[in-house]
């Protein structure tokens, strides 16, 4: 199974046009938040249409840049994956969406405990699968992922404290523009695409119950 995931789209759907060869053998999209820039529905709508046009099999987040309705059009389009587990072709997938705390008051923040909670919420529905494919918007805390210009970790202690615990065996994030890389917590890789407007995104493949992630 191929899966790409990109995130922090902000309505810049462009790069799909320039992806032709990458999507040609797709068989899953996952956008990992952040559909639109302080939009609602109708533009996170525009946004997985683009997307559905390059690969029919979409799942996604809100992040803290899309309005609260995003998440009722998700459920509503059968593709949200947050506090949702779903087990795709043998993979058990699951996540949150939004971001921790930030100072600038977005639409969709969320407390440690409630990122805990439906991170539980949606592993719930896939723990006895194996390989297991956490999605979250906010990247862990203290990771290669989650630094601002000057080096600070802003990652989501919940997100860390939920890997130390489960160990998925990926951790797709994104929310940190000028965090794009992969790093490791124990034996979980996680990886932040960087933002989809600038060109960033991930292959995952699936094989022999394990989950090869590239940049």
């Amino acid at each position: 199974m191929k899966i790409v995931s990109f995130g922090d789209v902000h309505m810049a759907t462009r790069n799909l046009a320039r992806m032709g060869e990458v999507m040609r053998d797709t068989d899953l999209v996952i956008v990992s938040g952040d559909l639109t820039n302080f939009g609602g529905s109708a533009d996170a709508g525009k946004v997985i249409d683009a997307v559905r046009r390059a690969c029919g099999r979409v799942l996604a987040l809100p992040g803290n840049l899309d309005k609260a309705d995003v998440f009722p059009f998700l459920e509503r389009e059968g593709i949200a994956l947050h506090g949702r587990g779903l087990v795709i072709d043998g993979i058990g997938i699951f996540g949150c969406g939004g971001s921790n705390i930030t100072p600038f008051k977005t639409p969709t923040e969320l407390s440690e405990d409630e990122i805990y909670e439906t991170l539980l919420r949606g592993y719930a529905e896939v723990r006895d699968v194996r390989p297991l494919l956490m999605v979250c918007h906010t990247p862990p805390f203290e990771t290669r992922c989650d630094r601002i210009p000057g080096g600070r970790a802003v990652g989501s202690t919940a997100a860390r404290r939920f890997i130390e615990e489960i160990k998925p065996d990926l951790c797709i994030s994104g929310h940190i523009h000028e965090s794009a890389g992969v790093d490791t917590i124990g034996p979980t890789t996680i990886v932040n695409a960087g933002p989809f407007k600038d060109g960033g995104y991930i292959v995952v493949r699936a094989a022999d119950g394990r989950l090869d992630a590239r940049l």
